[in-house]
């Protein structure tokens, strides 16, 4: 029987690598921009996993790993706003959201 942290850390590994595999394999960009939030999210659990304590069939979260997940969480959202509005900025522009068709119009 798996322990909550094995549950925890095998949902993060989950959630980094469908991260990994959208940002390396599709070609729109907002599908990008939401695997590099699925890549966010399993950082995150990660770091609040190591935070976890179970103490006398009580669980705590420590509160370093707490705050960075906290402030992970912000720059993440922030990041992501600014990603979605280069694509719309981009989709104004080109016409596209086509990595491989923007790629074509280097030079």
């Amino acid at each position: 029987m798996m322990g909550p942290h094995e549950l925890y850390f095998t949902a993060s590994l989950i959630l980094i690598i469908i991260g990994i595999y959208a940002v390396m394999s599709k070609r729109h960009i907002v599908k990008i921009v939401i695997g590099l939030e699925l890549l966010t999210l399993g950082v995150n659990l990660a770091i609040a996993t190591t935070g976890l304590r179970i103490i006398d069939g009580v669980s705590h979260v420590d509160a370093l790993a707490q705050s960075m997940v906290a402030i992970s969480m912000a720059i993440g959202a922030a990041i992501a706003a600014l990603a979605l509005s280069l694509a719309i900025n981009i989709y104004r522009h080109y016409g596209t959201f086509d990595v491989r068709k923007l790629r074509r119009l280097r030079w």
